[in-house]
């Protein structure tokens, strides 16, 4: 079967022996699907993965050892479509214990397609906790979408968002766009600050508008120097900006504006299941109840086999794309 690795040629769809598996935190006193020895994993099709834009950073710095991959969705062998959310966690310690599962401490805990295998590959083997049933209405095809949804939505949570306030996003690739529907599906108007057309295009299409005065809460999903500076501006005195862009050196926060306006900065990574409730399942349920946001963030599909130009292509945010789906 096909994965794709990074390679000394370069990022590429590769021969694999099996699938991809990974089993997560070893904790015997885990919850009984853990992913753990012994504990119920489940071998799936992959149907769609999306490129991140972790994974084009990972393979622009030439990181290998690992199938890439973290947004994904597939079929089991009773034709049952999932989300796989791709977080490995105990779900005993005391971070899982309260809903914050992305910040697990237990060994063994991670992320699919992080250093590990993941799902850009036809098959995978994951801990059976990590499954989650589309609902009627969302294409398996379009659920990898689910996973970067699921960032945004985690995102706009944390910002703590009471009525009438004012949001606005700065950056408009997918997880900008998603939390700009994230945002409105709370109640909320957004403006959304884009850099390309294509993406103020699509970013019309979900109702959101363009930036103007200043915002109760502003979220940073474009992860550079310029979005945090940028974010300040937009803030109001007192205002908060939250940090959902990945930054993968040491980010300044923007000194004067941040000091005099008595910002509060939030970050956000990945997605919890506070409160009873899976924000996956939040996701799903709004890509399932609204088919514009994957028509408008889904610019390009691949097979699995031309990897490497759907790469490229992803890696090249002026020549139109926005999320690029692999398809096996």
């Amino acid at each position: 079967m096909l994965a794709v690795r990074s390679t000394e040629s370069g990022i590429r769809a590769v021969t694999v022996d099996g699938p991809s598996e990974s089993a997560g935190p070893t904790d015997p006193s885990g919850p009984s699907a853990s992913g753990g020895p012994g504990r119920p994993r489940v071998r799936l099709r992959i149907a769609a993965a999306g490129i991140c834009g972790t994974d084009v950073s990972f393979a622009a710095m030439g990181l290998r050892g690992f199938t890439y991959g973290h947004e994904m969705a597939g079929t089991t062998p009773d034709g049952r479509a999932w989300a796989i959310e791709p977080s490995l966690y105990c779900g005993t310690c005391a971070e899982c214990a309260s809903g914050n599962v992305q910040r697990c401490d237990a060994d063994g805990h991670g992320v699919l397609g992080v250093f590990q295998d993941g799902g850009m590959t036809s098959e995978i083997v994951v801990p059976e906790y990590t499954l989650l049933p589309l609902p009627a209405g969302l294409p398996v095809e379009d659920a990898s979408l689910v996973e970067p949804g699921s960032v945004a939505w985690h995102g706009v949570r944390r910002a703590g968002l009471v009525a009438g306030e004012r949001v606005a996003v700065v950056g408009g690739g997918s997880i900008g766009l998603l939390a700009a529907a994230s945002a409105r599906r709370m109640g909320f108007e957004v403006d959304v600050e884009a850099r390309y057309e294509h993406q103020r295009s699509a970013a019309d299409k979900l109702g959101a508008g363009r930036p103007d005065g200043q915002y109760d809460v502003v979220i940073d999903t474009a992860g550079s120097p310029t979005a945090l500076a940028r974010c300040a501006e937009l803030a109001r005195p007192g205002g908060r900006v939250v940090v959902v862009g990945v930054y993968f050196v040491t980010a300044s926060y923007p000194g004067p504006p941040s000091l005099t306006k008595e910002l509060t900065y939030l970050n956000a990574i990945a997605y919890d299941h506070r409160d009873g409730r899976r924000e996956f399942a939040d996701v799903a349920a709004m890509l399932a109840e609204q088919p514009e946001i994957a028509e408008a963030v889904i610019t390009h599909r691949f097979p699995l086999a031309d990897a490497t130009e759907a790469f490229r292509v992803a890696a090249d945010r002026s020549a139109g794309a926005i999320k690029v789906v692999l398809h096996p």
